[in-house]
């Protein structure tokens, strides 16, 4: 099953580093956090990626450009017509696919722009902008049991996001936007979908978080997984700074990758 990054948009301008690079690139623990959204899937042995690119795409396409290389001992022999040659790497097993959804484009159409590369297959679905110590299996278990076309994390962290009205199935029986008075559980990406979704995105100016979800929430197609553990999106300095000071003391609650035997 491939995995689709969101990383394309404009975003929250954290700081002056996001005006020279997408939010997807600001780096924590010296690695971008999108590096660190796509170690949580491959984690769980998901290792086929398709990122939606826009804003500044260029600097995300030169990053995955250099990555084998900066991760791979090599001799340049510029005697024998410039040979390359690598002795070791040590990048992860991934397969990464870099689309241009362009430049203005909504969600919705960045998702829509990326379907000849996921064809009639399931496929998961994130935001570039925060991570979280969901468990990918279960995740994608829950989608298969349920047969409905599509699968929202939904996590409790307040009133910043598009807010679920759950019944007791799991059924997501409306989607919204926020209002002032909203509060509970809201959408924290981490979605599976079926390929059938393609067909509630009109084109590049929907909003996948609009008309999309809110159809497929009508028709009770739109199921919730419950997650009760760590969720953070960065979308301020705080946020980022948090997520550093995690790193820094050891307690990153994502990085299970680095306990892994």
């Amino acid at each position: 099953m491939k995995v689709v990054l969101l990383a394309g948009g404009f975003g929250t301008r954290i700081s002056e580093e996001s005006h020279l690079k997408p939010k997807p690139m600001v780096e924590i623990g010296g690695k971008p956090i999108l590096w660190h959204i796509m170690k949580e899937y491959s984690y769980y042995g998901y290792n086929e990626f398709v990122v939606c690119c826009g804003y500044k795409q260029q600097v995300i396409k030169e990053w995955f450009a250099n990555y084998y290389l900066h991760n791979s001992d090599i001799t340049f022999d510029f005697t024998k017509e410039n040979k390359m040659e690598v002795h070791s790497n040590v990048a992860e097993p991934w397969k990464v696919t870099l689309v241009d959804t362009g430049l203005n484009t909504m969600t919705g159409g960045r998702i829509k722009r990326i379907q000849p590369y996921i064809g009639d297959e399931p496929f998961m679905l994130t935001y570039g902008d925060g991570v979280s110590d969901i468990d990918i299996s279960a995740l994608v278990e829950f989608h298969k049991s349920h047969g409905k076309i599509a699968t929202m994390t939904a996590v409790n962290v307040g009133q910043q996001f598009g807010i679920l009205d759950i019944e007791k199935d799991g059924t997501i029986s409306k989607f919204r936007e926020k209002s002032n008075l909203d509060g509970g559980v809201i959408n924290g990406g981490y979605m599976v979908l079926n390929p059938e979704v393609f067909n509630y995105i009109e084109g590049d100016t929907t909003v996948f978080e609009k008309k999309p979800l809110e159809s497929l929430a009508k028709e009770n197609q739109l199921m919730a997984y419950t997650h009760n553990g760590f969720w953070k999106c960065m979308d301020t300095q705080r946020d980022k700074q948090q997520l550093e000071d995690m790193i820094v003391a050891g307690n990153a609650p994502w990085m299970r990758w680095e306990n892994k035997d």
